[in-house]
């Protein structure tokens, strides 16, 4: 285990973890020239076509040293505030990480975030400051602000250019001094922390794990101490970066089980594998121990358990498909920890999913992955958060849509879901950020500057929001007052109570159910007006004059008509007496006051996504 660093890379996104990956699999050649790519670990065309990572990828080099052979376990991450979990995940299973800085932008809010989540697990942080090959790079500022974060020696850091190869052997030398070899015992019972998943149509679930105890070969049983599956192993190996087969996995080491299992719900992320009692009661009567202390493995402690943030409605676009979506969303379940789902049903749109996403883009990636995967066109209902609700009676509720919400009779208080917002941003910008913050309702904590007393000073505000305010389109805001230089991460904090309320929508005096929304009070009339407006111009005309209204607990607050079809009765008259006209017209007008009490509104699915959809 002496020769072995486990590590990630850990940056915001666009810093070059991906190419800097690239440069230590040639350095180390792990992969052949001929076959090199860029981002060669990002095997999603995906990732390739928008040039951001969003799965997490081990790989296993070889790297020679004063001659002595190193194992060096890489876990490359993604860097965007929505992949924040795949991180979590990759830390949990590493000793050190390498904290990559874009000379030319300096660090950055998921800089931060993902160095805070290191340090909270007592992770060795190598600082690199990487595109020192750019030109008009104001380097020693970006020094300076590294080793004030860090608190280390500016002589420390080490400055490369992944694209040029520049330094990078240096980065290893000094992962392999730096970081410590993990601390583990072979004869101990098999405890190993299940960091991803991936399905195989043929194999079942394949899980890539970090062993802290013990060893693991193919033939044995195993058990996961979360969810209890038992199941024997069919291969074992390590990530070359693809999967290449070995005899066993020992303490220490970072690879692959195949389970054969084919429930995805058994394979939990951030679950604990141990052998079956009887199994390990064999292993551990070779290794001279009482067999006793097996039946009482310690599950490891965990990473960051995600918690799905934001709320929106699937729908397949042919209500055919729904069990073809039931099967994509699945399995993307097993490699994607954070992604929650169950049915639902909609008057609207038909049978579908309500899903839990972590943000925005995560919610985007999942729609184009189930498009390009699954060949699945979806219908996406607007973004929303999770409520909790307080009961008169002390009990709570967690609802994720209006049509959830109970009775205002029996709720003592609603509560929203706030974050904890940091964003970094030069200077020159602060005054229309904080503007921003506080027309979406954020409250003010701190300001922290990157390096007291530079000219080109960057700062660090901090604030809480509510996250109802941050899902829409802040990001893109905070983008648009900054000329895109602020960058923005956010975790859950905790929830607050809030006046909040039922908007409902009416057409021809009846509630239409689906398109109910939960809205802040204050804000409630520019909500009702902006939707009755869009109904106005998407619904169809009839015989009769419709009201559409928006109501609050009854009261209307908002309201638009939409003027009937005009039928010309008397076209068929000519000539004649006037009367006769007359008294066909005051038919018509009797026909339609009748119908104006009687007439039922049929919306058609196109109004409905005319509100409902992003």
């Amino acid at each position: 285990m002496l020769n072995i660093r486990n590590f990630c890379i850990i940056a915001h996104v666009d810093h070059g973890k991906s190419t800097l990956a690239d440069r230590f699999l040639e350095l180390t050649k792990t992969v052949p020239l001929n076959k090199m790519q860029p981002q060669y670990l990002d095997r999603m065309p995906l990732e390739r076509e928008r040039g951001i990572t969003i799965k997490l990828q081990p790989v296993t080099m070889i790297y020679n040293l004063n001659l002595k052979s190193y194992i060096l376990n890489l876990i490359d991450t993604p860097g965007h505030v929505d992949f924040f979990y795949e991180v979590s995940r990759s830390l949990a299973a590493v000793e050190g990480a390498i904290l990559l800085v874009d000379a030319s932008q300096g660090i950055q809010a998921q800089t931060l975030a993902n160095l805070y989540l290191a340090q909270k697990q007592n992770l060795t942080i190598i600082p690199v400051i990487n595109k020192i090959d750019l030109p008009n790079l104001d380097l020693e500022t970006v020094k300076n602000e590294v080793s004030t974060l860090l608190k280390v020696n500016p002589k420390e850091i080490i400055l490369a250019s992944a694209k040029n190869g520049t330094n990078i052997e240096k980065i290893l030398e000094k992962v392999i001094e730096k970081i410590p070899a993990p601390r583990g015992e072979i004869n101990k019972p098999l405890r190993a922390l299940i960091f991803d998943s991936v399905y195989d149509e043929y194999r079942g679930v394949i899980v890539f794990v970090r062993i802290f105890d013990g060893q693991i070969r193919a033939g044995e049983k195993i058990k996961m101490l979360g969810s209890g599956a038992e199941t024997e192993v069919l291969e074992v190996g390590i990530f070359k970066p693809d999967l290449i087969a070995k005899e066993n996995l020992l303490a220490g080491e970072i690879g692959y089980i195949v389970t054969g299992l084919k429930e995805i719900e058994k394979c939990r992320v951030g679950d604990t594998i141990t052998q079956t009692r009887t199994d390990a009661e064999k292993f551990l009567r070779k290794s001279a121990l009482s067999p006793r202390k097996s039946a009482f493995v310690e599950p490891l402690p965990g990473y960051q358990e995600p918690k799905p943030m934001v709320f929106a409605g699937l729908y397949p676009e042919k209500g055919s498909e729904i069990s073809k979506l039931r099967q994509a969303l699945q399995k993307l379940k097993l490699n994607d920890a954070s992604l929650f789902f169950e049915p639902e049903r909609s008057a609207a749109l038909g049978f579908g999913f309500r899903a839990g996403f972590l943000g925005l883009l995560h919610l985007d990636i999942v729609k184009e992955r189930i498009k390009r995967e699954f060949g699945l066109d979806l219908i996406i209902t607007t973004p929303s958060v999770a409520y909790k609700i307080i009961f008169k009676n002390r009990k709570e509720e967690i609802i994720h849509r209006a049509q959830e919400l109970p009775d205002p009779s029996v709720i003592d208080k609603i509560l929203e879901p706030w974050a904890k917002v940091e964003i970094v941003t030069p200077t020159k910008y602060l005054g229309s950020i904080m503007e921003l913050c506080q027309k979406y309702y954020g409250k003010f904590l701190s300001t922290e500057y990157l390096i007291q007393g530079a000219t080109d000073q960057r700062t660090i505000l901090h604030y809480e929001m509510p996250m109802s305010m941050l899902i829409v389109d802040f990001y893109d805001k905070l983008k648009s007052v900054s000329s895109g230089y602020a960058s923005m991460a956010y975790e859950f904090l905790e929830y607050r109570p809030a006046d909040l309320v039922k908007l409902e929508i009416l057409v021809a005096g009846e509630k239409v159910e689906p398109l109910s929304t939960i809205v802040y009070r204050e804000t409630a009339y520019q909500n009702g007006r902006k939707v009755v407006e869009i109904l106005k111009k998407v619904l169809p005309r009839q015989l009769f004059e419709v009201k559409i209204q928006a109501a609050l607990g009854g009261k209307i607050i908002a309201s638009e008509h939409l003027p009937p079809l005009r039928k010309d009765v008397t076209a068929k008259l000519y000539g004649g007496d006037v009367s006769r006209k007359m008294k066909l017209l005051a038919k018509q007008k009797k026909g339609k006051k009748k119908l104006l009490k009687l007439g039922k509104v049929d919306i058609p699915s196109e109004a409905y996504l005319a509100v409902l959809k992003r």
